[in-house]
């Protein structure tokens, strides 16, 4: 007979997002699936959130992570693939990946957009052997059907990020943290 301690109970609950990551393998499909993918989640976000697609039209790259899945129980991760693209064309392919601990408790799916507003942001991304979203990432969001949040000034920051499509049990989304890798599809 098996018992249930609190060690064992905290173990289970941190595997939890390597669980959900499964879903988001590398062998799932290659390029074509997180295409599709990429394409349904820029046709859902603007439709669903205004200002969108000026900031497409804007940026010098995007990057499209259309299905992240998070979940904790004290800690925590979050994992999801997507594509970068440049004059809506495909370029590369990244993971985005995150851990954390704290007080916890759910999970959540997303999708979110990095708008690259200058050269030298994709660049620095694009050349970097390992990005992470931090305090230089400028949030976007969408007042319940108005128009983004963004006003002029915000468009010179050099990253923008839209997070949509959430459902799931863990109230917010930051992407503070995350750290982008290139992957082959």
């Amino acid at each position: 007979m098996s018992r249930l301690s609190r060690r064992n109970f905290l173990i289970a609950g941190g595997s939890v997002p390597l669980l959900a990551a499964c879903g988001n393998g590398l062998n799932s499909g290659g390029g074509e699936r997180i295409d599709a993918r990429v394409d349904a989640a820029l046709n859902f976000m603007v439709q669903e959130v205004p200002g969108t697609e000026t900031l497409m039209r804007d940026a010098a790259g995007i990057l499209v992570m259309p299905l992240v899945t998070e979940a904790g129980f004290g800690f925590g991760g979050s994992y999801g693939r997507g594509a970068l693209r440049i004059n809506g064309t495909t370029v590369d392919y990244y993971s985005a990946a995150s851990g954390s601990f704290g007080l916890q408790i759910g999970a959540q799916q997303y999708s979110h957009t990095l708008f690259f507003m200058t050269e030298e942001a994709l660049s620095n991304f694009r050349n970097s052997p390992g990005w992470s979203a931090g305090a230089d990432v400028r949030y976007a969001v969408n007042a319940t059907g108005a128009t983004l949040g963004v006003d002029t000034t915000a468009l010179l920051d050099p990253v923008i990020a839209v997070i949509y499509g959430q459902a799931g049990l863990i109230v917010g989304a930051t992407l503070e943290g995350t750290r982008y890798t290139r992957i082959l599809p």
